[in-house]
């Protein structure tokens, strides 16, 4: 076996065999795809998805085996991959894996689905390719490490060699040819937090250029296209000009024996992940002492530094997905309407109580907190009161997370939710595509959504 670790994590993903697989894991990927088709829909309306599906229709054939969700079209497995990943990162209730501060849904999903359809692709084998995306971008996340996420969104940095791992066994690429796939992927890397400070829409195309890279680097492995074998590790690599904290060992931790995937969140409220602790925080707060916004003088959240670095340069927000990205807003919404869901975001840039409660939230760095991420979100709050208390709130594991999982049946009545927002599927036709999802690895064929 070589000892580049690069080379042996293509090796696994391209050896991956469904029979492989524990069940536990293939029913938490089901899990996934459900939460990632209904983020997907739930993004149809936005005004930057609609940007990338009007570029996609420009561009791209107006035809073809793979599916545009949010248009109910059908056009090539690459721009099919584009529009879908954009999608489901618009509306923030995609899943996050804590350890590697990465979606992996918004980037596996898109690209898998869109090959395996054009491929014809069993659903197990869709399922196995699934698993080996996963596998493979948080595992790649955790080696990137802390210095990584300070300065790049590692969904868009980790993510195409993610979407390069599920397609190119979709493929059935071989391990040389995977690691091929990966150089080309890793040399496109990208993603960068500037947007955050003036609410671009740049998010979005992290996700979709993830997606479409990853995809396009495993269809020209497949043509003999080669890529740097070191590309992650490298003298000029992916960890030497985007890391000072890399970490090899990361890449193959307990391949074939830790099943990364099962580790990953549901987002429970529709905002980023970095704000969660500090929502259930306040919540738990909240109920206990029966409080009232107007009884709030001022909230701290503690955080770590990765929440500081993300949301501090959101000091106001002018758009409803910058919005997502404040601290004050999210712990606003929490005070004042008990819920920072869809729909609360919606209205929140009219709202003047929710702009004068974000005024009296601050984060202040948590050496517990800090010393804990990314393994673990830990939630705390100081709520001071207006007749004087001091009220602490905390929350080990955010709703969401692996020890407080969504159930089936909850994850159902959150794609319900998700897709009366969007507006273009049905609830009889989030039922028939729910029943596909749980039927899936039995599947002759991939699944085909909404027709």
């Amino acid at each position: 076996m070589t000892a580049d670790p690069g080379a042996r994590l293509a090796a696994f993903a391209a050896g991956l065999r469904f029979e492989d697989i524990p069940p536990t894991v293939l029913r938490r990927a089901e899990d996934l795809m459900l939460d990632w088709l209904a983020s997907t829909v739930a993004g149809a309306r936005a005004r930057q998805v609609l940007a990338v599906e009007r570029f996609a229709r420009a561009m791209g054939p107006g035809d073809g085996a793979s599916q545009v969700l949010i248009a109910r079209r059908n056009t090539s497995p690459y721009f099919a991959a584009m529009v879908n990943a954009a999608a489901s990162h618009v509306v923030e209730q995609d899943d996050v894996h804590n350890a590697s501060v990465f979606h992996p849904a918004t980037v596996v999903f898109p690209p898998a689905l869109a090959a395996a359809q054009a491929v014809g692709c069993p659903g197990g084998e869709l399922l196995a390719a699934v698993v080996a995306g996963y596998e493979v971008g948080i595992r790649v996340g955790e080696f990137l490490g802390r210095s990584h996420y300070k300065v790049f969104h590692t969904t868009g940095t980790a993510g195409p060699l993610a979407a390069a791992a599920a397609t190119g066994r979709v493929l059935r690429l071989g391990a040389t040819q995977m690691g091929h796939a990966f150089g080309s992927a890793g040399t496109q890397a990208a993603g960068l937090w500037e947007f955050l400070r003036d609410g671009a829409d740049s998010k979005q195309l992290h996700t979709a250029h993830a997606s479409t890279a990853g995809l396009a680097s495993a269809y020209l492995a497949r043509e003999g296209f080669t890529g740097a074998a070191r590309i992650l590790d490298g003298a000029q690599g992916m960890a030497a000009g985007m890391s000072s904290d890399a970490d090899p060992a990361r890449l193959t931790d307990r391949l074939g024996s830790r099943w990364a995937l099962v580790e990953t969140s549901f987002k429970y409220h529709a905002s980023c992940r970095h704000t969660h602790p500090a929502a259930d925080a306040l919540q738990q707060v909240v109920r206990e002492h029966g409080l009232s916004a107007g009884s709030i003088d001022r909230v701290v959240a503690h955080v770590h530094q990765g929440a500081i670095d993300v949301l501090g340069p959101v000091v106001e927000p002018r758009t409803v997905h910058q919005s997502k990205f404040s601290m004050g807003t999210v712990l606003a919404l929490i005070a004042l309407r008990h819920s920072a869901g869809l729909d609360e975001f919606e209205t929140v840039l009219d709202d003047r109580a929710v702009a004068a409660f974000r005024d009296k939230v601050a984060m202040q760095l948590d050496p517990e907190v800090d010393r804990a991420y990314p393994a673990r979100w830990i939630g705390k709050v100081t709520v001071h009161t207006t007749d004087g208390r001091a009220l602490h709130g905390r929350v080990d594991e955010p709703k969401g997370d692996p020890g407080n999982t969504l159930s089936r049946a909850e994850l159902e009545d959150k794609a319900y939710r998700l897709a009366e927002f969007g507006g273009v599927v049905s609830r009889s036709q989030m039922a028939a595509a729910i029943a596909a999802i749980w039927k899936l690895a039995d599947a002759p064929a991939a699944p085909r959504f909404f027709g």
